[in-house]
């Protein structure tokens, strides 16, 4: 404050104070400054913002929902993102003079086609004087289509490169798998259409390279073998340029999550002789195998499947509904890629034999940790299953038990909750 003092070094100093002037306008007082103008005189005096576009035309694709950074990029944003406020200032070309010291949006009503963006900038004005002043930029967003939707809406059928995506198995859980990836990142954004096939689907594309973006994608998701071909459509002999028309057949690995698999001698040596009886817990880029009676488990990534295929013996559509009888637990438990297993000696009946026998099933199981007497669980019945599987025939001496249970069954619960 002013009048004190304050002791340094054992003398005594007045504390300094800041001056004031007034203004050489209007005679406020004011802190002294390069241009001795209070800010309302600075900028009665000069107006920084002169000559700065406050109207922009924005041109947006509603079919791929891009705006068009000139002169032909177009560049997928959403309203108040990151992207689009990048889009808006990078049109203004006369912003390069000043300093730009903040931008953001100012609603707007999202049917308007109108998008405003709040700036906040800095110019050095009279005598080295630097003023901040803001104002508003507003946008008009004007339809037109890009170069790739305009094409696909004159001829659905002018594609490039084509991925068949293929799986033979009866059912289609991978695909309904994939379909809620494929949504989650967008993956098939640039395809032009799709058109779902017997056991499988078809991306059309408008160029090579996002066919083979998208095939890169599935290979990270699902264990795949891919081929490439091309079809030359048309040849200018003046110009030496080829048209092709290029296909990507992608078949995707047979195995399904909880199928029982039966592997070959020579699979089951290079997994470290697990099983050969095993259970698909997982698929990704990679399977997930268990062996249900020790626990054990083993990796097979996409390469060392084709090395050597094999189908499953037994699919999740022939699964058999059990009713607990005992159980009583013989291990501790383990988690494997974020899942509890405990092995238990249980016995197990069919509820389709109630009410016809008396047939009872002692069964080693590693759903030890879920289950209690009187649960449901669903499981492969080889007790009454009839296989012709070539890798179980060459197997001599094997044991296969008569019930190898998968999961707990909640159907029952569900029923009384509801």
């Amino acid at each position: 404050m002013a009048g004190e003092e304050m002791v340094v070094g054992g003398m005594f100093m007045p504390q300094q104070t800041v001056g004031s002037v007034l203004c050489c306008m209007c005679g406020v007082s004011m802190q002294p400054n390069a241009a001795n103008m209070c800010v309302r005189c600075l900028r009665s005096q000069s107006d920084i913002t002169e000559g700065l576009e406050k109207h922009v035309i924005l041109h947006y694709c509603t079919e791929c929902n891009c705006y068009l950074q000139p002169p032909k990029t177009w560049i997928r944003a959403s309203l108040e993102s990151k992207e689009l406020l990048t889009i808006c200032i990078k049109r203004l070309k006369k912003l390069s003079r000043l300093r730009l010291v903040h931008a953001e949006f100012v609603w707007t009503e999202p049917h308007s086609k109108r998008i405003k963006v709040k700036l906040r900038v800095q110019k050095e004005v009279l005598n080295g004087a630097i003023l901040e002043q803001s104002y508003i930029v507003e946008y008009v967003q004007v339809d037109k289509m890009c170069e790739s939707c305009s094409r696909a809406q004159a001829n659905p059928d002018q594609w490039s490169a084509v991925v068949q995506l293929r799986q033979h198995v009866p059912h289609r859980r991978t695909f309904f798998y994939l379909e809620q990836v494929i949504l989650k990142h967008d993956a098939a954004a640039r395809s032009i259409k799709i058109t779902q096939m017997d056991r499988g689907i078809d991306f059309f594309f408008g160029h090579r390279s996002h066919a083979s973006n998208f095939k890169d994608f599935l290979g990270q998701v699902v264990p795949i073998r891919s081929r490439d071909d091309k079809q030359l459509v048309s040849h200018d002999t003046k110009s030496n340029n080829y048209n092709y028309k290029h296909t990507f057949s992608v078949e995707i690995c047979p195995i399904c999550r909880e199928d029982l698999i039966c592997l070959p001698h020579k699979v089951s040596a290079r997994l470290g002789n697990i099983g050969p009886l095993v259970l698909c817990t997982k698929v990704s880029n990679r399977l997930l195998l268990l062996d249900p009676v020790s626990l054990r488990t083993a990796y097979m990534d996409a390469e060392q499947y084709w090395w050597s295929p094999f189908k499953s013996l037994l699919s999740c559509r022939q699964l058999v509904e059990y009713i607990v009888l005992d159980i009583e637990a013989s291990g501790s438990a383990i988690t494997i890629e974020g899942t509890k297993y405990s092995l238990a000696e249980a016995q197990v009946a069919r509820v389709s034999d109630f009410g016809k026998n008396d047939l009872i099933f002692n069964v080693r199981t590693h759903l030890g940790h879920l289950l209690n007497p009187g649960d449901y669980a669903l499981g492969y019945d080889l007790y009454g299953a009839n296989s012709n599987d070539f890798e179980l025939d060459n197997y001599r001496n094997l044991f296969i038990p008569d019930v190898l249970l998968v999961k707990k069954s909640y159907e029952e619960q569900r029923k009384g909750g509801g």
